[in-house]
């Protein structure tokens, strides 16, 4: 029994040990792999099953913002130069509309950021250099049409005197259902918890989130979507390779997931291309005829890096939507009390 004991002991130590001396370095210091030289063709590596291997951590952290600003009018890239500038101000902390600094802006009345890895003196922003993530000359999400102004409207109408009734009035990310960063499609939140990592086996890929740590499944074996009836918050993905490209078609969202002011009739086609060793691009076109007369297209850069992909314990530890409630019965009480005198 000793002997068994001190097998074991000293296995359990080795094992340690061995993980120890594995431990990463932070992701904001991770040095990224190079590209092939410009000129030289890339092939991208193959899984076991032939179709083009995007497996790894990758951050989409960018300085890059989704509309781009008046002054730039119709320029869609920034030269080299001025792009270092822009990442030189931004490491300044200045930085005007050109730059979305997101969860990397200075917050001092909440927390020294600096604890949690986002030094925006040591961050990395991946880069195409393009002035917006929408891309086209314009730069901008199109209007609203006006019947979607009005449902968006009334929803809001609806919801006012009544935000505080009960869980079901709060917004989805208050209640960790939906973070913005896993929301599809996905947009790019400076150095929040913004890692996912792609695992692929035979007929499928899956995303994990670090956020939320949500897990997003997709088939590539060909089935078709579900039927109609059948409504998620995230919509059905399924997905199918077009070269080295994976594309991932989602329809059947439902009316609470409301993209940027979007229906249930939203459908939405991401593309996946691995560009380099540690580059991936994200591409995706958004489509909803009863929000927007016409679709538009954004593309985020996803940089590979070395994690780790940290839990995300949201409900676990989520108190804030009970001492919301809390405090809105309090306050209606003390509101009865007063009235009653």
């Amino acid at each position: 029994m000793t002997r068994r004991l001190l097998a074991f002991t000293t296995a359990f130590a080795a094992t340690v040990l061995v993980l120890l001396l594995g431990e990463t370095p932070a992701r904001a210091q991770s040095p990224a792999k190079k590209a092939a030289p410009a000129g030289k063709s890339w092939t991208p590596p193959r899984t076991p099953d032939g179709t083009p291997d995007l497996q790894g951590i990758w951050t989409d952290s960018t300085l890059t913002p989704l509309e781009r600003p008046k002054g730039l009018g119709a320029k869609e890239f920034y030269t080299e130069e001025e792009f270092a500038k822009l990442s030189a101000r931004v490491r300044q902390g200045e930085v005007g509309e050109e730059g979305d600094l997101g969860a990397a802006r200075e917050q001092t009345l909440r927390y020294d950021l600096s604890l949690y890895g986002f030094d925006i003196t040591k961050a990395r922003f991946a880069s195409n250099r393009r002035t917006s993530l929408v891309v086209g000359p314009e730069g901008v999400v199109p209007p609203m049409l006006p019947e979607a102004r009005k449902r968006n409207a009334e929803r809001t109408a609806k919801n006012k005197g009544h935000e505080f009734d009960s869980y079901e009035n709060r917004p989805l990310s208050e209640r960790c259902i939906l973070m913005n960063q896993e929301r599809i499609p996905m947009l790019p939140g400076a150095n929040d918890n913004n890692l996912l990592q792609i695992v692929q086996g035979p007929g499928y890929v899956t995303l994990l989130h670090e956020i939320d740590h949500d897990t997003r499944v997709i088939p590539t074996d060909g089935r078709p979507h579900v039927p109609q009836n059948i409504r998620l918050y995230q919509g059905d993905s399924v997905g199918h390779w077009e070269g080295d490209t994976l594309v991932v078609d989602t329809t059947n969202f439902t009316n609470l997931t409301a993209f940027r002011g979007s229906s249930d009739r939203l459908h939405l086609v991401e593309r996946f291309t691995r560009t380099a060793e540690d580059t991936v691009a994200y591409r995706f076109t958004v489509e909803d005829p009863t929000t927007w007369d016409r679709p538009w297209t954004a593309e985020v850069p996803m940089t590979k890096t070395q994690g780790p992909v940290y839990e995300w314990a949201c409900h676990e530890g989520n108190s804030m939507i009970s001492t919301i409630l809390n405090g809105a019965r309090v306050t209606e009480a003390q509101g009865a009390e007063k009235a009653g005198k």
